[in-house]
């Protein structure tokens, strides 16, 4: 007899990358693993996102945060044999089901990450209860569960690891005239992300403006994300640097940018992950990323690894791809080898073998 799940998805429709991305892809390959086939999915959402097959309904709880969360651990705990939260600590608060609560970063707590000030707020005052309460806490990376281990070492022996994945989508992504369509002159330089202070763009785009101007004048720079907090300085140096701001784009289109781009830039301050990284790699892109937290373990040695605040390595980085057409093709080819031993079927696999044994318990 399969497992009754409930499982936080309001993320799916309505966050467009990161949590959204996870939860989206977590749902598709929960639909297509074998072992599953006898579960039952409630997922929990102010509103539905996607076709998914009849295991799964919709359960549309209509309230602001933080009452949303009492209601659905109680819809969970009177529904389901066992919760999964991806989006808060506060849901676990409430169930009376086990709860597996899924950590993405510790980036409220990390010196220099930049985070958002309101969203570290609510994360450092809900984590402690969530984590008692929580019968397992699957971290995203190895650097992710250090870190929670490292602040809070009583969680250790609820924390393990279930990694991300790219979705297939990027690794049979073509160019096309994508590029073109956005403004784009080819070739070009790609980084993604929110436009906010932790993804280091500011930095990104004065080492930019330190290569050799041949280099510069031959290539564009095109920043593809939704503005964040503290943007505005952001937004200045872009267009300071003459970079092509392109916002959001269709997952389709991006797929295609990673495919076109010359190099794809992720010099970061901290991440939980750092999906693009694999993204990026899984559609061919040679890939400059930082030497901190998650991403040396999400790129192992498949990319160009530098010191997020050392604008000059940054753009040393840059260059040597952008010049060196060997070496851009030996990074391309080692990351499309690195991303394929990543699969959502893996996570998902993962996850539901977790959930199993909590629910036992």
């Amino acid at each position: 007899m399969g497992l009754t799940v409930a499982i936080d998805a309001r993320a799916a429709a309505e966050v467009t990358a990161g949590r959204g991305r996870y939860v989206r892809q977590l749902l598709l390959a929960l639909a297509e693993l074998p072992e599953a086939a006898d579960d039952r999915y409630v997922l929990l959402a102010r509103q539905p996102w996607g076709e998914l097959d009849e295991r799964f309904s919709w359960e549309i709880v209509s309230l602001p945060d933080p009452a949303w969360h009492v209601a659905a651990a109680l819809v969970a705990s009177r529904r389901a044999d066992v919760l999964l939260s991806t989006n808060s600590y506060l849901t676990a608060w409430f169930a009376t089901v086990p709860t597996a609560v899924v950590v993405y970063d510790l980036v409220a707590f990390a010196a220099g990450a930049r985070a958002q000030s309101r969203a570290a707020r609510i994360e450092r005052a809900t984590i402690r209860p969530g984590l008692r309460r929580a019968r397992a806490l699957p971290c995203i990376s190895e650097a992710t569960r250090a870190d929670l281990v490292g602040r809070f070492p009583s969680a250790a022996a609820k924390a393990s690891v279930i990694p991300l994945a790219a979705s297939e989508r990027f690794s049979a992504a073509q160019p096309d005239d994508v590029a073109a369509r956005h403004g784009l002159s080819s070739p070009y330089a790609l980084a993604v992300g929110t436009l906010e202070p932790r993804k280091n763009l500011e930095r990104l785009l004065a080492a930019w403006m330190r290569l050799p101007a041949h280099v510069r004048d031959a290539h564009a720079l095109a920043l593809v994300g939704p503005r964040g907090w503290e943007g505005d300085a952001i937004m200045r140096a872009a267009e300071g640097a003459g970079a092509h701001v392109l916002g959001r784009v269709s997952d389709e289109d991006l797929a295609a940018l990673y495919a076109g781009c010359a190099v794809f830039a992720y010099p970061s301050l901290y991440e939980g992950f750092g999906l693009p990284v694999l993204e990026a790699m899984s559609a061919g892109a040679p890939v400059v990323t930082s030497t901190v937290s998650s991403l040396p373990e999400v790129a192992g040695d498949a990319a160009i690894l530098v010191d997020p605040l050392d604008t000059d390595a940054i753009s040393d980085a840059i260059a040597r791809v952008l010049t060196d057409p060997a070496l851009a093709q030996r990074l391309a080819e080692d990351g499309r080898r690195r991303a394929g031993a990543f699969s959502w079927e893996h996570t998902a696999r993962d996850t539901r073998q977790l959930l199993a044994a909590i629910a036992r318990r």
